[in-house]
């Protein structure tokens, strides 16, 4: 067994043991101890397998032999201790101790956390061990040594940094414990016992009373002994401030003389303990406070006076080179000699730490400008290093010797503990030192030691003032969004950017809290903010992109990761550069826009490929480079032609995946790309024999790749339900493996549409309708926009025959444009097309006409062809649609692209149908000779292709061929109608060659078959007309007018062949009586009415001529031009225009302009129309009365709009929209006369009861709302704009429900305005104006909002966001007067904030709009608050 066999079966066993199969265990361990009995870790295994198989003996010998190969690791120790504690057995309970013994011994030096408590643990199982030994009723000596040694363990676990209570308790207990049992009393032992006993109480604090009374009881016993009054001594000492605070002075605790001397001498001031304190003060470097306590203390201070010989005072020397230091004037110290480098500041300070070599601070600013004078000087030990370290040593509360000291050990030793410990002791010297601080915690964050880290920040940020500390609040911010604390660390960076909104820095830490947070747009904003700050910082730019990105905002992510690529290649922005242009090629490719899909998938390779070649060790590069690629295989062949062939891309892309794979082989998604890689290239067409089994070869490559990706992730349904596919895939056809797969894929996730879509498509392949529709039922209701699964059920509905199979194909094209589903709609339209029998059928004017079938089958197959360009079947489907739709051009080209692709294959038929519908599109486009070549090209045994041909033949003027080949056609005609078909196109022929006898014999040859058809008896008709032959065409009229109902372009010419003749007979009379019948009968019909239209144009153009030649009625009563425009208006009712103006001059001589409502025609029109058929706002009369009764009341004319509504009203009495006018005047007229008083019920009742009567009109329940808000009726009003609101949503009126909702919303913002108490009208605005803007974007509900945020927050931080929402938009995208109304409130808020910033912001806003209303306004508030 080798090493690597060794460690998995250690591995196998750690498993086993973690799964409970504890023999199984023991089993891998033995065998590991066969190669290795000295393995420590199978020996703890063993011992662990046997304490839960409850074989102690066995465990035992485990772990001692464990202990026995490496007696300093834990393991087999508290393996040993746990089996001991568990297990019930004498002998184990009193190894126990020693066991524990051992673990504090092992982990005592560290005093963790774990040390304490197995410190606890031993206490308990001593004192469980005594109590055994005290019921064997052992000696007093044995009891004492135990009690003796366990004061000892507790004393040596005990730590005076962290103090444990249960601890110290045990150990007083030991102690009491001992000194009972201690015998003699006076004795040598008892002396000593009893100084460890005071000793220990000396340490304890809250222990005061046990310790004066053990030190009352000691020097009861030994009076001679000092001690006892030593630690009273200390203790009364300790007790008193000054004494305690002069005590640690001389110990030189500064800090803790400073806190305990200012306690003092808050109770008792003198002048010794204000010298205490300022000297205490002055060795902490505290200069002014220090001087403060001598001022307070009365000391004279002695001041520094100028000495002419300052050179040579060594102390005037050092503070010269320290102000030099501290003012940062290095070039004002520093001077250059011609030979050798002098430093003036530096010869200084020499010379005052000669002569007073024991001050720290002359060393700390020799250090100090030695670290300032460059990178050589640093380096040297001899120069900084050993100053700043002597100055610590000399002075160690100087806490910036220790900080520069830190930068050494940081910067030049690289020794980050001892550079984390300078800095530590430099902040907690000075905790004002925020680079010490920053420094610490940073190297603290960096060796993983969270807790000191985060400690020091709380300690700072506790003490810190807002607006201070921002180094602590942003580390902490960073703490938090390190481990995952988004909110925290969001509240932190913004507490650290109080203190410094210009670090651009912090806020890019903001807005990576915000983006972890997953707020979006609250990160960009921050990025935004950081990218301002500082314009050559691209994270900011990249993490804004990045979020664009996530967002589905693919195009300006594409904008902003440009932004960063043209300033320097980046492979972040490179990646997320090429995901977005891949995603968007994605997009356009589902639309079937592969030009500019292929256009965007070149660019992502080209970046993508850069970002390879830049990190080449980074498999999702890689990866992303082959999704590229293998999208150029759904694009059409001819949009990809400048990236290769499809073959080779997919080989390309099969390197890409492998690279990504020798860089993280362990990931399943990898394998899983690769395998349907390998699928495509199996997909791709193979000429050979050889390329099929290759093929094959290849399929079984993508199955193993699936299988691999399984293996390492069964978890994943995408990889089963790939694994299916491809075993379903002809070359492999394992339907068993594929159902399985299926069916799996659906286990691990139920609801997964795209596995019970294939599970049907498997079932449907192996003719299992009946399972296979239940499966694709199931995926229609998991997803119904999934169009996969209606494509199915279509291709069952097909298989069974049933009526619904058009329409389901036609529902998968309106989901998504999918090949499949596209080909067969189009099969369907164009196979009902081609079915001429059902034209009249309900289905066909369903599933064509009202569904519009063919332009939608067409613009489908447009794209279809557009991505398969290989399909003939599809582009002879669009030509023939094209033909339906008249796009010549359009079909010729479909046509003639489905001859090329069928002339390189075997189907001679199909290429002959291709061909003839070629030809057909070719006669159509007018080019008849290049239509006779494509026709002779065909077999030419079909019907259709032989009247094609002579259809070219007479078009291209070669009559002869023409009447060859029609007579060619009629021998292969079948039916009689048919034939006479052929016979009337070749009378047709005959008569054009003049042969006007074989035209006639033709014609009546036709019209004596068994099924004549129309045309043949119109051609007969024309014929005799043309010639003049009356007879002739009179026959044949009535031959065809025999043949009862026909089209109405049958109907159309025989109308003209009966008043041609009728005009050939002479009776002109009869013309226009016969195109009138006609127009009558035949409303679609444009020949006759053409026909009357040109006698009622001759007509009008008459009347205009007697009008100029002076022809009126004064002087002929029949003959006049008013009577000729009257026949032309009865002839013409529809085109009245011209003709009424006419009439209106002829008929009124007056040119005056005259009021509406006197209009005398307009009256009179209305009567004779019978106004109650017409009061309605759809017709002209209606319209008018309606605005004739506005008008009047807009201008104050009430009594004249009543009379008018009278008037009407004696027409049509009872008419309800009559009625609801006269109300509204009659209403209008008391508040007006009333001065707006209160209104009786019966009127109110009234006016209720002629709403109710229009239901239906809602303008009608707005008046009475509004009536009723008049009258202080709130809650009716209510109710009137919710009647509305109903009435609008019932008859699908999508403005009057805005309107309705936003009338109820103010209307119930009035009490809120006026601060009614309640919520109920606060509720109501809520509602109204939330159900308005989830029917669209609607500025007025936004301001009802914020009006009613403004009215109960009006101080809010929300309040201002709402109304800078609706300010701080452009004009055209709010109305003007919703802009101004927030400006008001906005200004008034910010009135009431102060907040004069924003105030100036606005109010240039407003100067810039010119808004003066608002700039008065805001003079008007300034002179009130002034």
């Amino acid at each position: 067994m080798s090493g690597k066999e060794v460690k998995s079966a250690l591995k196998s066993a750690k498993e086993a043991i973690k799964n409970k199969e504890f023999k199984e265990a023991l089993k891998q361990c033995k065998a590991v101890l066969k190669l290795d009995k000295k393995n420590y870790n199978a020996w703890v295994f063993i011992g662990l397998a046997a304490s839960e198989l409850e074989q102690p003996d066995q465990s035992q010998s485990a772990y001692k032999k464990a202990v026995e190969l490496e007696p300093e690791q834990l393991l087999a120790w508290q393996g040993l201790a746990n089996l001991y504690e568990k297990t019930d057995q004498w002998d184990f309970k009193v190894e126990l101790p020693n066991v524990y013994q051992k673990l504090v011994d092992v982990l005592g030096s560290f005093h963790t956390f774990e040390c304490i408590c197995l410190c606890k643990q031993l206490a308990k199982v001593w004192q469980q061990l005594i109590q055994l030994k005290k019921e064997e009723a052992v000696d007093k000596k044995e009891l004492l040594e135990l009690w003796q040694q366990l004061t000892q363990l507790l004393s040596d676990c005990l730590n005076e940094e962290e103090q444990d209570n249960e601890i110290q308790q045990h150990l007083i207990s030991a102690f009491e414990n001992a000194m009972v049992l201690m015998d003699p009393v006076p004795g040598e032992k008892h002396m000593k016992m009893s100084t460890d006993y005071v000793r220990c109480l000396s340490k304890l604090p809250q222990e005061e009373a046990k310790m004066k009374e053990a030190c009352e009881s000691m020097l009861s016993h030994y009076p001679s002994q000092s001690y006892p009054l030593e630690v009273l001594g200390s203790h009364y000492l300790k007790t008193g401030h000054l004494g305690l605070g002069t005590k640690a002075l001389q110990e030189g605790r500064y800090k803790d003389a400073i806190k305990d001397l200012a306690q003092g001498l808050k109770k008792t001031s003198c002048n010794t303990g204000w010298y205490s304190l300022a000297e205490a003060q002055f060795k902490m470097h505290r200069y002014s406070d220090s001087a403060t306590s001598c001022s307070q203390g009365m000391f004279r201070l002695l001041y520094v006076t100028i000495i002419p010989d300052a050179e040579k005072d060594p102390v005037l020397v050092a503070l010269k080179g320290r102000a030099y230091l501290n003012k940062g004037q290095i070039d004002q110290a520093l001077k250059f000699s011609t030979f050798n480098f002098s430093f003036l500041a530096l010869c200084s300070l020499l010379k005052a730490a000669t002569k007073n070599p024991n001050c720290g601070e002359y060393y700390f600013l020799l250090g100090q400008l030695y670290w300032g004078m460059g990178e050589e000087t640093r380096k040297d030990r001899s120069k900084a290093h050993t100053h700043l370290l002597k100055a610590a040593k000399l002075d160690p509360h100087l806490g910036s010797a220790f900080r520069y000291l830190g930068h050494y050990y940081r910067e030049i030793a690289n020794d980050r503990g001892r550079a984390r410990g300078c800095y530590k002791k430099a902040f907690e010297l000075d905790n004002e030192d925020a680079e010490s601080g920053a420094a610490s915690v940073d190297l603290s964050m960096e060796q993983e030691d969270m807790e000191t880290a985060l400690a020091t920040l709380e300690s700072v940020i506790e003490k810190a003032t807002p607006g201070s500390a921002k180094w602590a609040w942003m580390r902490r911010g960073l703490y938090y969004l390190k481990v995952g604390e988004h909110q925290q660390a969001t509240a932190d960076l913004q507490a650290a950017l109080r203190a410094d909104p210009e670090d651009w820095v912090c806020w890019e830490c903001l807005g990576e809290a915000y983006l972890n947070r997953r707020s979006f747009t609250a990160a960009l904003k921050a990025f935004g903010k950081a990218h301002q700050l500082q314009p050559s910082s691209i994270y900011s730019v990249y993490q804004a992109a990045a979020i664009k990105q996530t967002l589905g905002k693919f195009k300006e992510a594409v904008a902003e990761y440009l932004q960063i690529t043209a300033q320097q290649d980046y492979v972040p922005a490179l990646k997320g550069l090429g995901e977005c242009q891949l995603s968007l090629a994605k997009s356009l490719m589902e639309d079937c826009r592969d030009g500019g899909a292929i256009d965007l998938i070149q660019q992502a390779i080209q970046n993508l490929f850069k970002a390879v070649e830049l990190r080449p060790d980074l498999s999702c590069l890689w990866k992303l480079l082959g999704d590229a690629c293998t999208a150029v295989s759904t694009v059409s062949p001819n949009r990809a032609q400048n990236l290769n062939t499809e073959r080779k891309v997919h080989v390309f892309v099969c390197r890409c995946y492998a690279h990504a794979l020798k860089l993280m082989s362990e990931a399943p998604s990898l394998w899983y790309d690769l395998g349907l890689n390998y699928y495509r290239q199996a997909s791709l067409p193979s000429p050979t024999e050889g390329d099929q089994n290759s093929q094959s070869l290849v399929l079984e490559k993508a199955q193993q790749c699936l299988k691999k990706a399984i293996m390492m992730d069964s978890g994943n349904h995408s990889y089963w339900n790939a694994l299916g596919v491809i075993s379903m895939n002809k070359g492999l056809e394992n339907y068993a493996l594929a159902q399985h797969c299926f069916i799996k894929s659906i286990q691990v996730e139920p609801n997964n549409v795209v596995a019970w879509t294939n599970l049907g498509t498997l079932y449907l392949k192996k003719d299992n309708i009946e399972l296979a529709h239940e499966a694709f039922k199931i995926a229609q209701s998991l997803e119904p926009l999934y169009v996969n699964c209606w494509i199915g059920q279509a291709l069952i509905a097909e298989r069974v025959g049933s009526y619904d199979t058009m329409d389901l194909f036609r529902h998968t094209t309106e989901l998504s444009t999918h090949m499949e589903g596209v080909k067969g709609y189009a099969y369907w339209v164009c196979s009902t097309l081609l079915d001429k029998s059902n034209r009249d059928t309900e289905l066909y004017r369903y599933n064509i006409v009202q569904m519009n079938a063919i332009s939608a089958a067409q613009v489908a197959l447009s794209k279809y062809t557009e991505r398969i360009q290989s399909d003939p079947e599809a582009f002879i489907m669009l030509g023939y649609l094209n033909e339906h739709l008249q796009l010549k051009r359009q079909a010729l080209q479909a046509y003639q692209r489905s001859v090329e692709l069928l002339q390189s294959t075997s189907s001679t038929e199909e290429l002959a149908f291709a061909v003839g519908s070629y030809g057909r599109a070719l006669c159509t486009s007018g080019q008849w000779e290049e239509a006779v070549h494509a026709y002779k090209s065909t077999p030419l045994q079909e019907l259709s292709d032989l009247a094609g041909v002579a259809l070219a033949y007479c078009r291209a003027g070669l009559i002869p061929e023409s009447i060859s080949a029609y007579e060619r056609a009629l021998a292969v005609a079948s039916s009689e109608k048919e034939k006479a078909y052929i016979l009337t196109a070749l009378a047709l022929l005959q008569h054009r060659q003049g042969n006007l006898d074989s035209a006639k014999t033709l014609l009546f040859k036709c019209s004596m078959l068994k099924e004549p058809i129309s045309e043949s008896l119109l051609c007969l008709c024309a014929l005799g007309l043309v010639h003049g032959d009356a007879t002739l065409a009179a026959a044949a009229l009535t031959e065809l007018l025999k043949q009862g109902s026909a089209s109405g372009s049958v109907v159309e010419q025989r109308c003209l062949l009966t008043c041609t003749l009728l005009a050939l007979q002479g009776n002109y009379s009869a013309v226009q009586r016969e195109a009138s019948r006609a127009v009558h009968r035949w409303t679609a019909c444009l020949l006759p009415l053409q026909i009357i239209m040109q006698n009622c144009r001759a007509l009008l153009y008459s009347g205009v001529n007697q009008l100029a030649s002076g022809r009126h009625s004064g002087e002929d009563r029949h003959r006049n031009a008013l009577k000729t425009l009257q026949r032309a208006v009865l002839l013409c009712p529809g085109r009245h225009t011209h003709t009424t103006r006419t009439l209106n001059y002829l008929t009124y001589k007056h040119t005056e302009r005259v009021n509406l409502l006197e209009n005398k025609p307009v009256l009179k029109m209305s009567q004779k129309s019978h106004l109650c058929k017409f009061f309605n706002l759809g017709t002209l009369e209606g319209w008018v009365l309606q605005q004739a009764v506005t008008g009047l009341v807009m201008g104050g004319q009430l009594e004249e709009a009543e009379a008018l509504c009278s008037q009407v009203l004696n027409v049509s009495p009872e008419h309800p929209a009559v009625m609801l006018a006269l109300r509204q005047v009659q209403c209008q007229r008391l508040l007006v006369a009333n001065g707006g008083t209160v209104l009786p019920d019966s009127v109110m009742e009234q006016l209720n009861n002629t709403v109710m009567m229009n239901p239906t009109n809602l303008g009608a329940w707005h008046w009475l709302a509004e009536v009723y808000r008049s009258q202080g009726l709130l809650v009716q009003a209510v109710m009137a704009y919710r009647q509305s609101l109903q009435l609008a949503s019932q008859l699908g009126l999508h403005s009057s429900q805005v309107t309705s909702l936003l009338r109820l919303a103010l209307l119930a913002l009035g009490p809120c305005m006026v601060n009614v108490p309640g919520n109920d009208w606060k509720d109501l605005v809520l509602e109204a104006t939330t159900e308005v803007l989830k029917l669209g974007s609607f500025p007025m509900a936004l301001l009802f909002q914020a009006l009613l945020q403004y009215v109960t927050k009006m101080a809010a931080r929300e309040t201002r966001r709402l109304l800078e929402r609706l300010v701080y938009v452009s004009s055209q995208d709010f109305p003007v007067t919703v802009v101004q109304v927030a400006s008001w409130y906005l200004l008034r808020h910010l009135h009431a904030k102060n907040d004069d910033e924003l105030i100036n912001v606005l109010l240039e806003r407003a100067k810039m709009n010119r808004d003066q209303r608002l700039l008065k306004f805001h003079s008007l508030l300034a002179s009130s608050s002034s």
